[in-house]
């Protein structure tokens, strides 16, 4: 079969596409016929700590397709079944995936689509509801909406009856955000969304912060606080791993900062939320109430093309790849 692999050396990532054995499903393991797989960009950034200098590795960590077989003690899913999950080697014709990992995929999505959903979503439901206890009426500020990940907040904290600010630096990407559910958008890459984010909320500020942009809008999220407000790390992709802390406000305020990773979490403590993701969200996607929201879906022999894309901050969504 044929799969993708990247070389990490300094600060590049080079990709191959390698011809490598079919992988034979394991006790608890399940053997999927690749349709499409989802980019993500802490994946080929090396100081997100996913990859390490000098070394070389399949790559994709999530994706969709049709069960092909099964390892003993599977008992949930058969052949031909259509799934999508969190699983290593994802950019693949063929990948092994953990049971637990599994999700049904909804009959309203293309391959494509179900892509787009797992880690995106996974890490919003850990974020938003296991952590970040979002309440209907609440106020969310999203700094850099129209990331993958500031995509699925919006769509999730709308959903659960939240309001929704966000920032971004494009108009258009605001703008069209502003048709999938989007309730302000402020346009800035800057730490400057304060007075704007007050008088959206009354002065009042909101009650959960997601940071997808990093250090260099960290203070300025804190200050966009509530009282007993929570905030939500969950990448830096302007590659600023500190900022200040106003103390007097984490104390005043009794706010609670938090991060959102899977780099040193077990697979058990990954699954955890898995029956809650299902119970609470699952139906909400596949009644249409959070649509995919795909930017493009790039061909297999075009996975170079994909990740420039991703790396050119161009896209609003997720970037696919389809699995011919």
């Amino acid at each position: 079969m044929q799969s993708y692999w990247m070389q990490a050396d300094d600060e590049v990532a080079t990709l191959s596409l390698r011809e490598v054995p079919t992988p034979t499903p394991g006790p608890g393991q399940l053997l999927l016929r690749v349709r499409a797989a989802g980019l993500n960009r802490g994946e080929f950034i090396l100081g997100h700590g996913l990859t390490k200098k000098g070394a070389v590795k399949q790559i994709g960590m999530e994706g969709a397709g049709e069960v092909v077989a099964l390892g003993a003690g599977v008992q949930r899913f058969a052949q031909g079944d259509p799934v999508f999950g969190r699983f290593p080697g994802a950019f693949s014709e063929y990948a092994l995936i953990d049971e637990r990992e599994v999700i049904p995929m909804p009959a309203n999505l293309s391959w494509a689509e179900a892509a787009s959903f797992p880690i995106t979503f996974a890490v919003v439901y850990d974020m938003l509801v296991v952590q970040g206890h979002v309440a209907p009426g609440e106020w969310v500020l999203v700094a850099g909406v129209s990331s993958g990940v500031g995509v699925a907040a919006m769509q999730m904290a709308r959903a659960l009856g939240a309001r929704v600010i966000g920032t971004s630096g494009s108009p258009e990407k605001l703008e069209r955000l502003a048709t999938l559910g989007l309730d302000i958008g402020i346009c800035t890459r800057k730490p400057d969304f304060y007075d704007a984010v007050m008088q959206a909320t009354a002065g009042k500020g909101v009650d959960l912060v997601v940071n997808a942009v990093g250090g260099s809008v960290f203070a300025e999220c804190v200050r966009t606080m509530a009282f007993e407000a929570r905030l939500a790390t969950v990448g830096y992709v302007d590659g600023v791993l500190h900022g200040d802390l106003d103390i007097e406000a984490l104390h005043a305020k009794r706010l609670t900062l938090f991060g959102v990773s899977n780099k040193m979490r077990s697979i058990e403590q990954r699954v955890a939320a898995n029956p809650g993701f299902v119970a609470d969200i699952l139906p909400l996607i596949a009644s249409g109430r959070i649509p995919p929201v795909v930017d493009t879906v790039y061909p297999f022999a075009q996975m170079a093309e994909a990740k420039a894309r991703m790396e050119s901050n161009l896209h609003a969504g997720k970037i696919v790849v389809a699995v011919p």
